[in-house]
């Protein structure tokens, strides 16, 4: 894979991966979401969400990330470029234990080990049409 390819994955990937903290963020200033509260209820916690600047922020990673991404499927294959995504799961694995404090075991820590490898494997598998 050429290194350009590579960055345009990566870009989609860790833009993605922002979309997901950033979402994260909005839903922690939420709280949780109780489906039985009442339409009311309801409401107010979906306008309140919709003004917060994590899910905007969000939103708006996601939708650049979609267009970052046409471009790598442009130039990579997609049974290439597609387990690629395994490297958001690694970065958001690593930024919810540091920023929100979310717990990883070893056990998670060892599934994020065999991604990083399975992501290595893929990217020198992959070639140019």
């Amino acid at each position: 894979m050429k290194v350009i390819d590579f960055l345009w994955i990566l870009s989609g990937v860790l833009l993605n991966a922002a979309a997901q903290l950033l979402l994260k963020s909005g839903a922690n200033a939420a709280g949780e979401i109780n489906m039985s509260a009442g339409a009311s209820a309801l409401w107010r916690t979906a306008m309140g969400l919709a003004m917060h600047p994590g899910i905007i922020g969000g939103l708006a990673c996601y939708a650049i990330s979609v267009v970052v991404w046409i471009v790598a499927l442009s130039r990579v294959e997609v049974s290439v470029a597609y387990p690629m995504l395994s490297i958001g799961y690694v970065v958001n694995a690593l930024l919810a234990w540091w920023l929100f404090g979310e717990s990883v075991g070893l056990q998670r820590w060892l599934g994020i080990g065999v991604i990083i490898i399975g992501v290595i494997l893929v990217a020198r598998s992959g070639h140019s049409a």
